[in-house]
């Protein structure tokens, strides 16, 4: 089983379009199973297509893009969080090619102000791989030490709404760097006991997502692992890649990708 995550960092990026072309050709080759996207925009203005989904959506554009490529089994699931830069609605997505048997969307943040930028909502979707249920969900969370939304509430929120959907995969931007002892990284690994497929690769590369400064990060001059795929229970996991990097597929965001394969 093939997993990516991304934060697309949606219609901010130049030669956007072209991007997303290049994002399309890498699921078309390598068929992922379930794809994690976050910061996933549509104009406010904009037409609905359907539901509340409206033209121009990156995740819509994207499985557009798919089927222009005669990949038509991707089923998309959306949701919006909170506004971004004045005049997007942005929301996270999964596309997911297994059966869908239940959607997820819940709030984590203290807020539920769509208005807010720092409101934090996840997505999820319950699959069916091989003839077993599991759950996965896109997430973008807040800030460790952030007072007006600390990441540690909601991370407890996000375990309290996942229980009861083992096995599942908690998959995205934590907005916590691995390599911070003591904080969100070490939270969710150490006391929620949730399992780094990072961790458990067999092959693995060095798992950097974030090089330099980027929005959110302004001060950052480090390399950082914030883009992770934390599962519920140890998972065999054959390798762990960086996508997306310029080393491994031109680069599409100011994040990079990551890509896991589970054996199931």
């Amino acid at each position: 089983m093939k997993l990516l995550t991304l934060n697309c960092h949606s219609w901010q990026e130049e030669n956007q379009m072209e991007k997303i072309q290049h994002i399309a050709r890498a699921i078309k080759e390598q068929a992922y199973d379930v794809i994690a996207l976050q910061e996933v925009s549509q104009s406010i203005d904009a037409d609905v297509v359907e539901g509340i989904i409206k033209q121009k959506n990156f995740g819509l554009v994207l499985q557009q893009e798919l089927e222009n490529l005669g990949v038509s089994d991707y089923e998309l699931v959306w949701d919006f969080a909170h506004m971004g830069y004045d005049t997007y609605e942005e929301g996270l997505a999964i596309l997911t090619r297994h059966p869908i048997k239940k959607t997820h969307s819940f709030f984590v943040s203290k807020s539920t102000d769509t208005d807010f930028w720092k409101t934090r909502k996840i997505v999820g979707v319950t699959v069916e791989v091989q003839g077993e249920e599991m759950s996965f969900y896109t997430c973008h969370l807040g800030w460790w030490d952030d007072k007006e939304e600390p990441g540690k509430y909601q991370m407890e929120q996000l375990l309290e709404q996942v229980k009861g959907t083992e096995p599942y995969f908690l998959m995205g931007d934590f907005n916590n760097s691995a390599h911070i002892e003591g904080e969100g990284y070490d939270y969710l690994t150490l006391a929620a006991r949730l399992h780094d497929t990072y961790l458990l690769a067999s092959e693995k590369d060095s798992g950097v997502t974030v090089e330099g400064s980027i929005a959110g990060w302004d001060e950052n001059k480090q390399d950082l692992r914030i883009d992770l795929i934390l599962a519920s229970s140890p998972v065999k996991v054959a390798s762990s890649n960086v996508v997306f990097n310029e080393k491994n597929r031109e680069v599409v965001s100011d994040h990079y990708g990551v890509e896991v394969t589970v054996e199931i």
